[in-house]
C-alpha cells in the first residue's frame, strides 16, 4: 500500500465504533472538504507545501488500497510519459539545431575548439533524441572521425572515440563509421596507454565486427589482428573477453587470419588466459578462438606444444556448459596432434566417463579423442582398456544406431584397441563377450559410408585375430559382405583406370584403391580359418586376387599375396590360382623391394611346384635362392612366420584429401600407366610381355568369363550397389550451434 508524502498527516477513523448522526455528518463534510488534497497528494505530491496539511483516510481494512491509491499510479506513469515526450522532443530539436554548428567546429584548425565540439558531440551522444538526430547525418560522423584522426589531446580523443562508440550501438551509425573510414582510425587506437580511450575503440570495432558487412577484410587489411593479439596480455578480464570475441570473428573461416594470429604469439597467450582467469565469459571467448585455430595443423602444433591440452582439460569439470563443450569440441580437433603427449590418462577418463552421458556433443567429441589419443599410442591404448573403455564404446556403437558421426570414431577407436598392444587380444575377445560383433557386423551394410565401412573392416580384420571370434564372424556373414565391399571398391577403381582419372578413385574422401587394400587385408587374416577359406573360394575371389597382383600399390601386393598364400593350404585353392594365371606375376614379385610381398610370392610358388618335376623344382629352388636369402642364412619359411604379423600402423585423416600421398613409399603409384586387359587386370607395361618362366602348361591371361558370386545383402533396396555414399564431415548440428561447423578439416586418425 503506498503511503501519503511525509508532509501530510493522515489519520484513520475507528469504523467499528458506534457514531452519533451528528458524528458521521462532521466526518463527511471533512472528507468533502479535503477530497481535492487527497487527489493531488496521491497524483501531485511535488504541488504541496512544506507545511503539514491533515488529511483523513478512507482506508477501512490495512493493506487495501483506496480508489484514489489505484488511480494515482497510472496517473504518475502518464505524467512522466509526457514530460519526457517533451524533454526527447527538446534534445532532438537542440541536436538538429547544433550539427551544422558542431561539423564547422570539429572541421576547425584550433584543437581548443575541436576538442569543445568533442565534448558537446559526446553529451549528444548519451541520449536517445541527441543521439538519433546525429545518427541521421552522416556529414557529423564523418567529421568525428577526420577530427580523430588528426587529434593529439587525450581527451579530445576520448570524447570523440565515446561519441563514435555510443553511435555505433545502431546499424545506421555502424554503416557510417564503416563508410567514412573509421575502421582504420580505430586500429591506430588500440596502441593507446590511455583505458578509456582503449576500451572505446576495441569496443567499437567488436560492433562492427558483429554487425557490419566487409568490417572484417577492412580490419584485417589495416593490421587490426596483429594488434589484438598484442592486446591478449592486458589485465583486465572485460576487455579481454572484448578482445578474444574479436579474435574469433576474424579467424572462423580464414585461413590467413588464423596464420597472422600465430605469427604474432597468439596461442600462447591464449592458452595463458586459459589457464590463468576464471572468469567465466572471458573463459568462453576464449576458447572459442582456441576451438577454430584448433582446426589449422600450424596453430593445432602451437597449441598442443603451449600445453593447450592440459589446460583445456582441467576445465572439463567447470560448471559452465558451453564452457565445457568448446574445451571438448578444442581436444577433439587438437587430440591428432597429441598422439605422442604424456600424461593424457586425466582426458582418457573423462572421455570415457563421457560415453555414458545424453549429451551428443560430449559423445562425439569423446569418440574422437579416444580414436586419436589411441592411435599408435600402446600406453594409451592399455590404460583405455583398464578404465573399461572397450566395454563403453561397445555400447556406445549399440546405442548410436545410423550415427556415423558417432559409430566411425567409435569404431576407429575399436580397431585400434584391437591391435598392437599388450591388451590387444583382450580386447578382441571382449568386444564379443559384450556383444559388440552384431552391431559392429550390421555397419557394414547400407546406407553406411565410406568412411564408416573402411573403418568397421579394418575392425573386423583385427578381430578375426582372435579364434573364438571367428565362428561368430562367419555366421554374421562378415566374410561375405567383406567380398562385396572389394567388388564394389573395385569396380570404381577400374573406373578410374579405364577414364585415365586418379581422382575418380576418391569416395567420401577415402581412396578406393585403400579400400580395395583394406577389404583383401581383413580376408587376409580370415582366411586363417578354414571354413572362412572354402566361402571365399565358393564366391569365386581368385580370379580377382590374381588381378590385384599386377596392382602398383606396395600394400595391397602384400595383402593379395599374404590371402592367396593363406588360401594355398587348399590344394583346389593352388590349382585355381596356377589357372588364372598367377605364376607370371607371382615370380616377378619374388623380386619385389618389399620382403613380406616376396615371401608369400615365394610361398605359393613353392606350394604351387608340389608336383612339379624334379627339374622344375631345381630351377624354382635356385629362383628362390637368389631372390629370398639376399645374404640372410634363414630360409623364406622363417620370414614367412615374420612378415605375417606385419600390420600397417599409419595414421590416417579420411577427411583430408587435400594432396595427402597416402603411400608410404617415396613414389606414389602413377594408375595412368596401368592397362585394362580383359575385364579389369592391371597390367603394367612392363609386365605385358612376360611369359611363365617355370609351368609352360598353365594358362595365359586369365579366366575372366565367370561372374564372382556374392549374396545380396541389401534387403529391402533393389540396387545391392546403390548404396547413399556422401561426403563424411564428422560434424553433427546441436544444440551449442556448430551446426557443428569447426571451420572444416579432419578431425581424426587412425590405425589398422
Amino acid at each position: 500500500m503506498e503511503s501519503y508524502p511525509s508532509h501530510t498527516a493522515p489519520y484513520s477513523m475507528d469504523y467499528d465504533a458506534v457514531y452519533m448522526q451528528e458524528q458521521i455528518n462532521d466526518m463527511n463534510q471533512q472528507l468533502t472538504q479535503t477530497r481535492s488534497q487527497r487527489v493531488r497528494a496521491a497524483m501531485f505530491p511535488e504541488t504541496f507545501n512544506d507545511e503539514e496539511i491533515q488529511i483523513p483516510s478512507t482506508q477501512k481494512h490495512f493493506g487495501q488500497m483506496t480508489t484514489v491509491q489505484r488511480l494515482a499510479e497510472p496517473s504518475r506513469m502518464l505524467k512522466h510519459a509526457v514530460v519526457n515526450l517533451i524533454n526527447y522532443q527538446e534534445d532532438a530539436d537542440v541536436a538538429v539545431r547544433a550539427i551544422p554548428e558542431l561539423i564547422s567546429l570539429l572541421n576547425d584548425e584550433d584543437q581548443i575548439v575541436v576538442g569543445h565540439a568533442a565534448l558537446m558531440s559526446h553529451q549528444l551522444s548519451k541520449k536517445e533524441a541527441s543521439r538519433h538526430a546525429l545518427l541521421n547525418s552522416p556529414q557529423i560522423i564523418a567529421a568525428l572521425i577526420n577530427a580523430l584522426n588528426k587529434a593529439k589531446d587525450p581527451e579530445t580523443i576520448r570524447y570523440l572515440t565515446g561519441a563514435l562508440h555510443n553511435l555505433s550501438h545502431h546499424q545506421q551509425g555502424l554503416l557510417y563509421i564503416f563508410k567514412s573510414g573509421g575502421i582504420p582510425a580505430l586500429i591506430r587506437l588500440l596502441s593507446s596507454p590511455i583505458e578509456s580511450i582503449l576500451f572505446y575503440a576495441m569496443t567499437t570495432l567488436h560492433n562492427l565486427l558483429l554487425h557490419q558487412e566487409g568490417a572484417k577484410m577492412a580490419v584485417h587489411t589495416a593490421g587490426g589482428l596483429q594488434k589484438m593479439v598484442a592486446l591478449l596480455t592486458y589485465d583486465d578480464p572485460k576487455f579481454l573477453a572484448i578482445t578474444t570475441d574479436c579474435l574469433q570473428l576474424l579467424a572462423y573461416g580464414n585461413q590467413e587470419c588464423k596464420l597472422i594470429i600465430l605469427a604474432s604469439g597468439g596461442p600462447d597467450n591464449l592458452v595463458r588466459i586459459m589457464e590463468r582467469y576464471n572468469y567465466e565469459k572471458l573463459l568462453w571467448t576464449t576458447s572459442r578462438v582456441l576451438k577454430v585455430l584448433s582446426v589449422c595443423p600450424s596453430n593445432k602444433v602451437a597449441i598442443v606444444e603451449a600445453g593447450g591440452i592440459h589446460v583445456l582439460s582441467n576445465l572439463l569439470v567447470n560448471p559452465s556448459t558451453r564452457l565445457v563443450h568448446n574445451c571438448m569440441w578444442t581436444i577433439r580437433n587438437l587430440s591428432d596432434s597429441a598422439t605422442k603427449l604424456e600424461g593424457m590418462e586425466p582426458v582418457l577418463e573423462v572421455c570415457v566417463r563421457m560415453l555414458q552421458m545424453d549429451d551428443l556433443d560430449m559423445i562425439i567429441c569423446s569418440c574422437g579423442i579416444l580414436s586419436n589419443l589411441t592411435c599408435n599410442n600402446h600406453a594409451n591404448k592399455s590404460y583405455v582398456y583398464q578404465i573399461s573403455g572397450v566395454e563403453a564404446l561397445v555400447a556406445t556403437v549399440v546405442k548410436a544406431g545410423d550415427r556415423e558421426d558417432i559409430t566411425e570414431p567409435s569404431v576407429c577407436a575399436l580397431r585400434h584397441l584391437t591391435s598392437r598392444h599388450a591388451h590387444a587380444e583382450l580386447s578382441q575377445n571382449l568386444i564379443r563377450e559384450e556383444g559388440g560383433l552384431m552391431p559392429i557386423i550390421n555397419l557394414l551394410h547400407p546406407p553406411s559410408h565410406w568412411p564408416l565401412l573402411k573403418a568397421t573392416v579394418s575392425l573386423v580384420r583385427n578381430l578375426a585375430l582372435c579364434e573364438k571370434n571367428n565362428p561368430e564372424l562367419r555366421g554374421l556373414g562378415a566374410v561375405p559382405k567383406i567380398i562385396q565391399l572389394l567388388v564394389r571398391s573395385h569396380q570404381e577403381v577400374q573406373k578410374a583406370v579405364l577414364s585415365n582419372s586418379s581422382d575418380g578413385i576418391m569416395m567420401d574422401a577415402v581412396r578406393m584403391d585403400e579400400m580395395v587394400e583394406t577389404c583383401v587385408g581383413a580376408l587376409h587374416i580370415l582366411a586363417r580359418d578354414v571354413h572362412n577359406r572354402t566361402i571365399i573360394k565358393e564366391h569365386n575371389c581368385i580370379p580377382l586376387f590374381v588381378q590385384l597382383l599386377y596392382f602398383p600399390h606396395e600394400n595391397t601386393q602384400r595383402v593379395t599375396t599374404g590371402v592367396l598364400c593363406e588360401l594355398a593350404a587348399e590344394k583346389d585353392a593352388v590349382e585355381m590360382t596356377e589357372q588364372e594365371g598367377a605364376t607370371a606375376p607371382l615370380t616377378e614379385l619374388l623380386h619385389s623391394h618389399n620382403e613380406a610381398v616376396a615371401t608369400y610370392a615365394a610361398a605359393i610358388l613353392y606350394r604351387m611346384s608340389e608336383d612339379k618335376s624334379a627339374d622344375y623344382k631345381k630351377r624354382l629352388s635356385i629362383e628362390l635362392t637368389n631372390s629370398l636369402v639376399r645374404g640372410d642364412p634363414n630360409t623364406w619359411n622363417n620370414q614367412l612366420t615374420q612378415v605375417e604379423e606385419m600390420s600397417n600402423d599409419e595414421m590416417y585423416q579420411p577427411n583430408n584429401s587435400q594432396g595427402n600421398n597416402i603411400y608410404p613409399s617415396s613414389k606414389t603409384p602413377d594408375f595412368n600407366s596401368l592397362q585394362p586387359l580383359h575385364q579389369g587386370l592391371y597390367l603394367h607395361p612392363n609386365q605385358a610381355n612376360q611369359s611363365n618362366q617355370f609351368y609352360a602348361g598353365s594358362e595365359s591371361g586369365s579366366r575372366h568369363n565367370q561372374p564372382m558370386r556374392f549374396p545380396d545383402l541389401t534387403e529391402n533396396v533393389s540396387d545391392p550397389y546403390a548404396v547413399r555414399y556422401s561426403n563424411n564431415t564428422g560434424s553433427l548440428v546441436s544444440q551449442s550451434g556448430r551446426a557443428l561447423q569447426l571451420d572444416g578439416g579432419p578431425w581424426f586418425n587412425t590405425d589398422v
